[in-house]
């Protein structure tokens, strides 16, 4: 197999439902992140809050029913999304389809409701109350056993977890299920929403930014939380049919570990370095091929430093960079999935967005950060997504219109 086919994705995140909400955004230079209102959360933080989740799942899936699968379902909904996957169900049996979700804490909020009820009764041997299902909503599975019921699929399926890579190796995952004759094609995406559980988690890492994200900013000084799904559809180059598919293809991937701290990455970017290095070489391209980099860039001092260390190290200083998160927050383990939309909306649009919230760049930086979005044709475009604790993953995506050949 020679590259991965994305025939079809979607997005919805702060910023809106669906891709053109995403582009207006972009091309507006307007942020989703707002000063937090979320559940009873006191932290005094901006987040990325999708609005329109108070409604219930309807009776097929109620048994799924919390924040993140009405987030999930929400997202599905999109840019004819439940369309595509129906017509890919007439063009491959429906055991062939695989579903690859990433995602890092699931339906944890739904637990977080349910201990508080328990709480209140003040009796530490009173079962938590009826109608929390763990089984379908804080299990991770139970984003992809979602998934493959509200699709009406039945094939291989998996969840990965690894923080903020974690809806980037799906991709990686999906490449290797295909080639190997798994499955045919493949659901590929990722699912988190808001919760306490990382709200408070990270803000005990002093991670969480009292101001809003301003990644590679001089005076950065930590993430904001956001939430998000997406989802694309990909398959082997041959395609069966005609579906007047996206012109869109994964040409590279790169995944390492830095086994350098439980939380922090290698400040020296080996890792970054590493990821990037692979995708390139996965790809046989040499990185002066790259139009633009989408820069995992979470607006955290270790972060910022050590990715910039690594992209320098591969790209050299010339390259256009910026990070998205200034738009939609750290969407954490739906990250990977956000960016690598984002990324293929920048060839669509032929679009380089600006670092925003970026009002002095850090001088230490010696990568090409852009305080000002730009247009220009894009054709390659590299993704990044790194995982607290250094599991790292980098994308390289690419215009199968201008490829001359196929790659991998």
């Amino acid at each position: 197999m020679s590259l991965l086919r994305i025939t079809h994705f979607t997005l919805t995140s702060t910023l809106g439902n669906g891709r053109n909400a995403h582009v207006d955004a972009l091309l507006s230079g307007t942020t989703g992140l707002q000063q937090h209102h979320f559940d009873d959360c006191h932290l005094s933080c901006w987040i990325g809050e999708v609005k329109g989740l108070d409604t219930p799942l309807h009776s097929s899936i109620k048994q799924f029913d919390c924040r993140n699968h009405r987030l999930a379902w929400l997202g599905l909904q999109q840019d004819g999304f439940l369309d595509a996957v129906a017509k890919l169900r007439e063009n491959y049996d429906p055991t062939r389809i695989g579903v690859f979700m990433g995602t890092s804490t699931a339906g944890i909020h739904a637990a977080e409701l349910a201990y508080r009820q328990w709480r209140q009764h003040n009796d530490t041997h009173h079962a938590l109350p009826d109608w929390f299902d763990y089984q379908h909503t804080q299990n991770l599975y139970s984003v992809a056993d979602f998934v493959k019921h509200a699709l009406q699929l039945n094939g291989h399926s998996l969840v990965i977890s690894t923080a903020c890579s974690s809806s980037a190796k799906v991709f990686a995952a999906a490449y290797r299920s295909i080639a190997l004759g798994l499955c045919d094609a493949a659901i590929v995406g990722g699912i988190d929403s808001l919760c306490l559980t990382t709200l408070y988690g990270f803000n005990s890492l002093q991670l969480i930014s009292i101001d809003m994200c301003r990644p590679a900013d001089v005076n950065r000084r930590g993430i904001s939380i956001g939430e998000a799904a997406g989802f694309a559809i990909v398959e082997a180059p041959q395609l069966k049919h005609d579906l007047h598919a996206l012109p869109f293809t994964l040409l590279g991937y790169g995944e390492c570990g830095d086994a350098y701290h439980m939380s922090s990455p290698d400040p020296q970017g080996h890792g970054a370095a590493t990821s990037m290095q692979l995708a390139l070489s996965r790809a046989g391209l040499d990185p002066s091929v790259v139009d633009y980099i989408n820069l995992h860039g979470t607006g955290t001092l270790a972060n910022d430093a050590a990715e910039d260390k690594g992209v320098t190290t591969i790209f050299g200083t010339h390259i256009p960079c910026s990070s998205t998160k200034g738009w939609t927050g750290h969407t954490l383990g739906a990250a990977g999935i956000v960016e690598a939309g984002i990324a293929m909306l920048c060839i669509e649009q032929g679009l380089l967005p600006q670092s925003l919230n970026t009002q002095q760049k850090d001088p230490s930086l010696n990568a090409n950060i852009l305080l000002n979005t730009q247009r220009k044709t894009v054709r390659h475009v590299m993704s990044n997504s790194f995982g607290f604790g250094g599991s790292n993953c980098s994308l390289l995506f690419a215009d199968i219109n201008a490829l001359n050949k196929a790659i991998i």
